[in-house]
């Protein structure tokens, strides 16, 4: 992998970009707001996919497979992100040529330029809460232009430009590049140690967060329930801080939470209390539903219409997606990586299940997490799903660990019957399907390419659905 050098200078102009790596949500979304600049666009990514194929639409030359030949005479700029090599061929001839070299960071720094910014970041719940900040604004009147880390279901992009001077971003703690904006608003959704690959320890993830909210030039909105986002609230010196939660002490407080369904609630602030609920399952949207109302709050807008902008969110890709149903089971995607993501999207997936069991399909997320949390992987599997189907590692950009595999994570379960390591998909699909019944949830979780193996899981179904229909053939 490449650590982004925020050092280096960026372009004041830029007339012809090259993307490596285009074909990711937040590379992809990123493109798509240059070429509605006006700007040459060009891109490669290892493989094809409807992100390609939407920006070769849209007008961008887009590659499948990295070559140097893909690099045009007439680029002036290439954007990376932090999942490329440093033996890539497009980046090291980029480097000959002396040619602008900027992390994906960088290049949306340059998007924002100068706007008033709201940044939203935490170690889960950034895509949606960006989500609903943005589709919130739009229902209030607004016109942001935004960067989310995935695509907003009702309006099918994870960018957009707008008129106005807000500019709204999911923002990366992950390589420390959250830092590099200038943050009028910071939201902080919660503070899990995560990428201590990166910061090296869980103190240093705790004082970025304190930084990247204290340098806010409006208003730090954060979680009162989150036990790192406390510990990060005591280092705060800002004269605007804003709490979101369950707390009592909670300045923008969310209760009476039902999840019996989609879920409703209450938020209170200021002595007043709004009735509220999403079309979307899950306490933890509760939550972070209170955190988006906070910031519209801080925005300027009132109680009762920031919490009616905030009920029209209809969720984003890959968040308890619905693929299917198939001989009466559902097949749903979830990009929960992280453990407590993983528990939050299956509880939510049990308040909508009733009677039917929950199959998980857990691709584990690079092998410095796995290794370092796979106990915590196997715990809230065993705790939250009736049955795990565990495929292999998904690397991203790190290089395999000898004895770093699936295996390790279902070689932690209490139980050994209630997981099955399968590393082969094919072989994963027909055994999920082989053990799925009638009212079951299979739900898919990971933010690799695990979503990949559904149509395999749903032919499996299918196929298996005709053989019980025919059982003499």
């Amino acid at each position: 992998m490449i650590r982004p050098d925020l050092t280096l200078p960026i372009p004041e102009n830029i007339e012809a970009a090259h993307f490596i790596g285009i074909g990711g949500s937040g590379m992809s979304g990123l493109a798509r707001m240059f070429l509605e600049r006006g700007i040459r666009v060009s891109g490669s990514d290892r493989a094809d996919s409807k992100g390609l194929q939407e920006l070769a639409a849209l007008g961008a030359t887009v590659h499948v497979g990295h070559d140097a030949a893909n690099l045009g005479d007439d680029v002036d700029t290439v954007v990376h992100t932090g999942a490329i090599w440093p033996e890539n061929p497009e980046f090291v001839l980029a480097k000959e040529r002396g040619l602008h070299v900027i992390h994906r960071s960088q290049a949306l720094y340059w998007l924002i330029g100068g706007r008033r910014l709201v940044s939203v970041a935490g170690a889960h719940g950034k895509t949606t809460s960006t989500g609903m900040i943005v589709t919130a604004l739009r229902a209030l009147g607004a016109d942001p232009t935004f960067v989310n880390g995935g695509v907003i279901a009702q309006l099918g992009v994870s960018s957009g430009s707008g008129s106005d001077d807000l500019f709204v971003i999911e923002a990366d703690e992950s390589d420390g590049t959250f830092l590099l904006y200038d943050t009028s608003v910071a939201l902080i959704t919660n503070v899990d140690p995560d990428h201590l690959d990166h910061w090296g320890s869980a103190e240093a993830f705790y004082d970025a967060f304190a930084r990247f909210g204290n340098e806010a030039r409006e208003a730090v909105v954060i979680s009162s329930d989150d036990a790192g986002a406390r510990l990060v609230t005591e280092r705060l010196t800002h004269d605007r801080v804003v709490t979101f939660g369950e707390a009592d002490d909670a300045i923008v407080r969310v209760a009476d939470i039902r999840t019996d369904g989609p879920v409703s609630f209450t938020i209170s602030h200021g002595g007043a209390t709004v009735a509220a609920g999403l079309p979307v399952p899950g306490a933890h949207n509760a939550i972070n539903a209170a955190g988006a109302v906070a910031v519209l709050l801080t925005l300027g807008f009132d109680l009762e219409p920031a919490v009616r902008a905030v009920e029209e969110f209809a969720g984003t890709v890959r968040r308890f997606e619905l693929h299917g149903t198939l001989r009466g089971v559902s097949v749903y995607d979830d990009y929960a990586h992280h453990p407590t993501e993983v528990a939050a999207a299956l509880a939510a997936a049990r308040t909508v299940v009733g009677d039917g069991r929950i199959i998980a399909i857990q691709q584990p997320h690079t092998y410095s997490r796995t290794q370092e949390m796979y106990r915590e992987f196997a715990e809230v599997l065993e705790t939250h799903a009736d049955h795990t189907v565990m495929l292999d590692v998904y690397g991203a950009r790190e290089d395999p660990v000898p004895g770093v595999t699936g295996a390790l994570v279902s070689g932690a379960f209490a139980d050994p019957g209630h997981v099955q390591y399968v590393p082969d998909w094919q072989e994963a699909a027909d055994y999920t399907a082989s053990v799925a019944r009638d009212g079951d949830y299979v739900i898919t979780l990971g933010c690799g390419n695990v979503n990949l193996i559904i149509p395999q899981v749903l032919e499996a179904l299918e196929r298996s659905g005709t053989a019980d229909a025919n059982p003499g053939e």
